[in-house]
């Protein structure tokens, strides 16, 4: 089983290796109407759930496991999340900063959590009986929190899906298989999605194996719902980069993307012997991924109740009180001009604060800014904590050369990832010419913030 289960995921790497390689051509995402709000809400949540949560093994366990259609089948015959409770997801993902939601539509196993008319496989003929998607969006609605549907493209359920073993694909019957025929379902199921719902703000596709094209699929989803944003793993360009377990080269990403993790080392999914990831891991690429310019979601499982496990609630909360601590920094306008080793460089638009993410662990207490030009620095902050830093503005060096600025008193355990502010009293200007590339190309974000 340990070896299926490598295999697998070294598919899947080279899968998402694959999607991720082709980050830079993707469309920026100004040509997307919702960009707006897209821009103003940086982190979000994304839920994995569906009727594996009943087996507690992975949400791609017939792939996986080997589990039988007969075992499987039988989920979704007792499967009655009494437990599920829309505000309360929404009150706690709103407790740690987070702007929006992706929820898990339909994936690969097939099984809709909402009502569709094009097939039975789905979460009304349970014995819950209720939509999800619905109770969900109602929330949002309530609360104006935009809702994202993820749908894969991949469908282990639908004998037309042609299944041919290849990554994330099961082998079902060659003489069934008829791709239009089944692309024709999944676009009633967007518009049922885009239609029945109310405002919905995006669609987030997964695994287009077949690597099949239609322009009209995106086309349809812009038509119905003008504020959804789209991503690249589906039937054509979407509106932004999809980094699935990866962060960002070391400068400020050259389009826009988003990037995706979840709590759980092993599965996105309910798994109920989980090993999850530390916090600090979680946050460093967070930090990495929004501060040099993406978006990023942080996923969990809900377990077969409905419910958020508790050990997967206590890392999000523990991500979510920094996130919210340290977010002024992380959103600012990355700086191409200004690079620190070990570290992403943001700053305001008045050019009179700099912000210091720092991605590893200093080996010196005192931070210095090796920028040319920069004023003397009046105060610097620790964010994650509100704790001033000392200044030096002559740091160890004389004429002729110029004084190096440095905050001094930076902790140096490992037990977090450290934001700093650094307020200088009067600006500072942003020349050309300064370390990659031009920096006017990633001011440019201003207009979303």
């Amino acid at each position: 089983m340990k070896q299926r289960e490598t295999q697998h995921d070294s598919l899947h790497s080279e899968a998402c290796a694959a999607a991720d390689a082709g980050v830079d051509s993707q469309p920026d995402l100004s040509s997307a109407v919702g960009a707006k709000w897209y821009r103003q809400r940086r982190f979000g949540m994304f839920i994995h759930w569906g009727i594996y949560a009943e087996g507690g093994l992975h949400e791609q366990e017939l792939w996986r496991y080997g589990t039988s259609w007969e075992q499987y089948s039988q989920y979704a015959a007792r499967f009655n999340p009494r437990a599920f409770d829309p505000a309360a997801i929404l009150d706690f993902a709103q407790s740690c900063g987070m702007g929006y939601l992706v929820f898990t539509a339909k994936h690969h196993d097939g099984f809709c959590m909402f009502d569709t008319a094009c097939t039975d496989w789905k979460i009304t003929n349970t014995p819950y009986g209720r939509d999800v998607f619905r109770l969900l969006a109602d929330e949002c609605h309530r609360r104006e929190f935009p809702l994202e549907a993820y749908y894969s493209v991949v469908d282990w359920h639908h004998e037309a899906y042609p299944n041919c073993g290849r990554h994330h694909e099961l082998v079902t019957d060659p003489a069934r298989h008829d791709l239009p025929k089944y692309i024709a379902y999944l676009k009633e199921q967007i518009r049922e999605l885009c239609t029945n719902y109310g405002k919905i703000h995006g669609v987030w596709w997964d695994m287009n194996t077949t690597r099949h094209q239609d322009d009209s699929v995106n086309a349809m989803i812009r038509a119905l719902q003008p504020e959804a944003i789209i991503n690249d793993r589906g039937l054509s360009p979407g509106d932004f980069g999809t980094m699935e377990r990866t962060a960002p080269p070391d400068q400020p990403c050259s389009h826009l993307v988003e990037g995706c993790e979840s709590v759980g080392h092993f599965a996105w999914g309910y798994r109920k012997d989980e090993k999850y990831y530390t916090p600090r891991f979680l946050k460093r690429k967070i930090a990495m991924t929004i501060a040099r310019g993406g978006n990023f979601v942080l996923n969990t499982g809900l377990d077969a109740l409905g419910r958020i496990p508790a050990e997967a609630m206590a890392v999000l909360l523990e991500v979510g009180d920094w996130y919210r601590r340290v977010s002024p920094a992380l959103t600012a306008i990355p700086h191409q001009a200004y690079r620190l080793r070990g570290a992403s460089v943001t700053g305001t638009e008045d050019g009179r604060t700099l912000y210091l993410i720092l991605d590893d662990i200093p080996g010196y207490p005192d931070i210095e800014l090796p920028f040319d030009g920069l004023p003397p620095i009046q105060s610097a902050v620790l964010l994650n904590d509100g704790r001033s830093l000392a200044v030096d503005n002559s740091a160890l060096y004389v004429s002729p050369f110029p004084p190096r600025r440095a905050v001094c008193g930076v902790p140096l355990d490992c037990r977090d990832i450290y934001v700093i502010q650094v307020n200088f009293a009067e600006p500072f200007p942003i020349t050309a010419g300064k370390g990659l590339g031009e920096p006017q190309r990633n001011l440019s974000l201003r207009k979303y913030l």
